[in-house]
């Protein structure tokens, strides 16, 4: 017997009936039940059912952590507006599914409140600097307030970050304008401790090269009147006496002087004294001038000897 249009209809509509039984809830997903416009129960993650026309899904609310980025403008103890981007991260209570649903109809809405109030009352209590050292003051400050304002509408705030500071754009032009005097001054510092070090570094090698040519000098002028010794003792020895030898060597040097000058190519032009005399000059020249020095050494030890003898 075939099955007339009635039957085919109505077990349309009883498989129709029998599927709308059976829904299914995600994962971290919450589902409210509600039976003739009255809370039933909430429903978690898996494969549900339902009694169909008569239960139905009234809504269901996410168990993911979430984020709320708020920004709000506000003014700095010191006169300057500043835009703060705070981002709120918040979740629904699994145990309390029922206040976050009934109780609140726009949870966005709720924590932007709260954060504005929380926020304009902190930051005009600090300077455009400290908002940058104490952000993170601030954003627990929001935390604290907002946890104490939610939890009881079964909302969970995790955590609360100020993410961005952006004052007054002629604010940062100038603060950019101090770091970099900042920096210069810096840098001038630097450069001059640097010239200072270099200055006194050469001064010392400068000592140190100044010391070390007189060490030298005299290093030479002792090896010279040790030769000129030692030259007078050996012409002694064989019958020259002390004067004698002293013309010799100085006769032998100042031709030795205009023999090395000879044989310099690239020296200037010097005019020295080349007669046969002009030894026998110095020498008498010198002996004078020993022999004035010795006078004068007398004179004075006898003149300090009368005194002596007075007293």
């Amino acid at each position: 017997m075939p099955f007339s249009p009635f039957y085919i209809v109505l077990g349309v509509i009883a498989l129709f009936i029998l599927l709308s039984s059976f829904f299914i809830v995600k994962q971290q997903t919450a589902a409210i039940i509600e039976r003739f416009g009255r809370f039933q129960s909430i429903r978690h993650s898996g494969l549900q059912m339902k009694i169909p026309l008569v239960d139905r899904i009234a809504g269901k609310l996410s168990l993911k952590i979430q984020q709320l980025d708020v920004i709000i403008e506000t003014k700095t103890l010191d006169d300057v507006f500043v835009r703060l981007k705070v981002s709120v991260q918040y979740k629904v209570i699994k145990d309390k599914v029922y206040d976050a649903f009934y109780k609140l109809d726009y949870p966005h809405d709720q924590i932007t409140s709260y954060v504005f109030d929380v926020v304009r009352a902190e930051v005009p209590k600090m300077k455009l600097d400290d908002v940058f050292v104490k952000k993170d003051d601030i954003a627990i400050a929001v935390k604290t307030e907002l946890n104490d304002a939610m939890m009881e509408y079964g909302y969970d705030i995790i955590k609360t970050l100020v993410t961005d500071i952006d004052p007054d754009a002629q604010v940062k032009a100038a603060m950019n304008r101090i770091n970099a005097a900042d920096r210069e001054k810096t840098a001038a510092q630097y450069e001059g401790d640097a010239q200072r070090i270099l200055i006194v570094e050469k001064a010392k090698a400068e000592a140190e090269s100044k010391r070390l040519q007189g060490q030298g000098i005299a290093d030479q002028r002792r090896e010279i009147a040790r030769g000129l010794e030692e030259s007078v003792e050996v012409l002694n020895k064989v019958g020259i006496n002390s004067q004698e030898a002293s013309a010799l060597i100085v006769v032998t040097q100042h031709y030795d002087t205009l023999q090395a000058i000879g044989q310099e190519t690239n020296s200037n032009l010097i005019l020295l004294p080349n007669s046969p005399q002009a030894g026998s000059n110095m020498l008498n020249d010198m002996v004078a001038s020993f022999t004035a020095s010795n006078q004068i050494g007398e004179a004075m030890k006898r003149t300090k000897n009368t005194k002596k003898g007075d007293l």
